[in-house]
């Protein structure tokens, strides 16, 4: 776990110094969220503040039943990238219950807020909602900010001549396979995450061999072969750069064997198993499509490897990522 995370209010001694805190989900930790939360550790410096990112898990609408939209990050993610932002920055991940959903929004800004954080700045977003049945919004927080002793403000996102920077243009490029597009609006390329678990082993009868990954939550591009570079960890390590690495998602449909998310590292031979890795999709080299038989297919594998090398070749690993590609 990143030294700036913590798990809860309650496994964090109340402030001594008044916090700056700004709520959010920040999933994808996008350039709009980078650009809220840069300007906020800057302001909380110059009001010798310190700078907290109060965050929840599992997602709100997950427990209160409203459904929501597949995640660019993972929790372990979207902290790390959180905490990159700041030594000084302190990421609370929340758990959101049951108990926290009913909490009136009084409850929920003198409990948090003030009690357990002390907050002297509570930063959100324009649409932001909290307490039972979302019944709080920017005007009730800035009302019980008058009462309680904090200043609630709201925040605009960075945007482009496309619009906002936000979670739902990342998820619409990727859905259109734009991962170009993606890229620039994350500031890197998308990552999906999973743990290496034993496939049929037709990748390795073939001569070449697989990472078949499970687990994976973040949202798909579509079935296609992807240039990818891969992170990998083992249990309770960080992740470290692996290689480059060729990634096929779809049906496989010239053998038939139904959908994985499977990736081919170039130029590593070992023993996977049980690792996590962390593949960051840079380009679409091609289509799902099926081949007249096995021949085929490992011509065409063969050429994908080698466009995945020449695609690949400028890539430098991110010297803010402690030794990961990203």
């Amino acid at each position: 776990m990143h030294p700036g995370r913590v798990d809860g209010v309650s496994s964090l001694e109340r402030p001594s110094r008044p916090t700056l805190v700004a709520i959010g989900n920040f999933d994808g930790v996008h350039l709009g969220h980078r650009a809220v939360i840069e300007a906020a550790i800057a302001r909380a410096a110059r009001e010798d503040q310190i700078p907290v990112v109060l965050t929840f898990d599992p997602h709100p609408a997950e427990v209160i039943g409203r459904g929501r939209a597949p995640a660019l990050t993972v929790l372990e993610r979207k902290t790390e990238l959180l905490c990159r932002l700041s030594p000084e920055l302190t990421v609370v991940v929340e758990p959101f219950t049951r108990e926290l959903a009913r909490k009136t929004p009084r409850e929920f800004a003198s409990e948090l807020l003030v009690g357990k954080l002390n907050a002297a700045v509570v930063l959100v977003g324009e649409n932001f909602r909290f307490g039972h049945e979302r019944s709080g919004d920017f005007s009730e927080l800035a009302r019980l900010g008058d009462e309680l002793g904090f200043r609630a403000e709201s925040h605009e996102l960075a945007g482009d001549a496309g619009g906002s920077y936000s979670s739902t243009r990342v998820r619409a490029a990727l859905a259109a396979g734009d991962l170009a597009e993606a890229e620039r609006l994350l500031s890197r390329p998308h990552a999906l995450t999973g743990t290496v678990v034993r496939g049929d082993g037709r990748g390795r009868s073939i001569g070449f061999a697989t990472a078949n990954l499970d687990g994976i939550v973040e949202a798909l591009p579509p079935h296609g072969v992807y240039a990818c570079v891969v992170d990998s960890a083992r249990p309770g390590g960080p992740f470290t750069a692996l290689g480059l690495g060729v990634m096929n998602l779809g049906v496989r449909p010239t053998l038939g064997a139904g959908f994985s998310a499977e990736v081919h590292v170039l130029d590593v031979d070992q023993d996977l198993y049980g690792a996590r890795l962390r593949v960051h999709l840079c380009a679409l080299l091609r289509g799902e499509r099926r081949f007249a038989g096995v021949s085929e297919l490992r011509a065409q594998i063969a050429a994908d490897v080698e466009a995945a090398r020449r695609v690949l070749s400028g890539r430098r690993e991110d010297p803010h990522a402690r030794g990961a590609w990203y």
